[in-house]
């Protein structure tokens, strides 16, 4: 049998790393992609196969495509990790914002999934989409952010059932709190949206508090890995895995309490309770 091979996009810190680092562990030969240069560097010296890659650029994309193609002759697993967090209040961002968010989270995981059909093909390969509990339970100041992880929710069934013919598995997992630089880089975020200018600057501190939400004490991102590595070798896999803190009570809130109580949970959490 050939050597299993997993392309994981995002793999710079946090969830895409420890992933990265437990298939390898696991015998699988590791296909690693971050943007920046020193992070693709840092991922050789550990022994992936790394590429550069900005999951929006569709040239890269297929050229990626290509390689793995060329090289492993097939693609046993993907990964579409690589996303972020858009954070703040929907109409400080506007629809540029969210056409942004959608653009990593959302279109990106279409393209690429796209792009590595032909080797996902040849392996009768799983395709793993992160999507997040916030796709489940919305909450204020994360309005972008959650609408890219309910549509992640909508590809995955559709994607599902579509590549059901060709031998192709899919499987959702939807993180909560995980160890990551996701609340700092989503904090950075909110940062350069929400200004004095804006109708909600009185709120700041609970969009803030939103932004670092992620890290309310997160799961390690070990372990994350050796969950979701553990689930993708399971016979037969499922179709959806929750993992860290909150990923299953914060659903269950969502399916079974009344909206008005929500409402006024979610209001008062975020000091939406008042005038402004």
């Amino acid at each position: 049998m050939p050597q299993p091979v997993a392309l994981i996009t995002g793999c710079s810190s946090g969830i895409g790393r420890a992933l990265a680092d437990a298939f390898q562990k696991a015998g699988y030969q590791v296909w690693a992609t971050a943007r920046r240069d020193e992070d693709v560097a840092v991922l050789r010296q550990a022994g992936f196969r790394c590429v550069q890659l900005d999951v929006n650029d569709e040239p890269a994309v297929e050229q990626l495509a290509e390689q793995l193609q060329s090289e492993a002759g097939g693609l046993d697993v993907l990964v579409n990790n690589a996303g972020y967090g858009a954070m703040g209040p929907l109409l400080d961002g506007g629809s540029q914002a969210i056409r942004k968010q959608f653009e990593t989270n959302v279109f990106a995981v279409v393209g690429l999934t796209r792009a590595l059909f032909p080797a996902l093909r040849i392996r009768r390969g799983l395709v793993v989409n992160v999507g997040s509990v916030s796709g489940v339970l919305v909450t204020p100041f994360a309005g972008a952010y959650c609408a890219s992880k309910a549509a992640v929710h909508a590809l995955n069934e559709a994607l599902r059932l579509e590549l059901a013919p060709f031998g192709i598995e899919v499987l959702e997992v939807q993180p909560g709190a995980i160890a990551s630089n996701f609340g700092a880089n989503a904090s950075r975020e909110m940062a350069a949206v929400v200004s004095e200018d804006s109708a909600w600057w009185p709120l700041r501190a609970f969009i803030q508090a939103r932004a670092a939400a992620s890290q309310d004490k997160p799961t390690p991102a070990s372990d994350f890995a050796r969950q979701l590595l553990a689930a993708v070798q399971r016979s037969p896999r499922p179709r959806l895995v929750r993992i860290g803190h909150g990923s299953r009570a914060l659903p269950l809130l969502a399916r079974w309490l009344p909206g008005a109580v929500l409402d006024k949970v979610l209001k008062k959490r975020f000091g939406l309770d008042g005038q402004l």
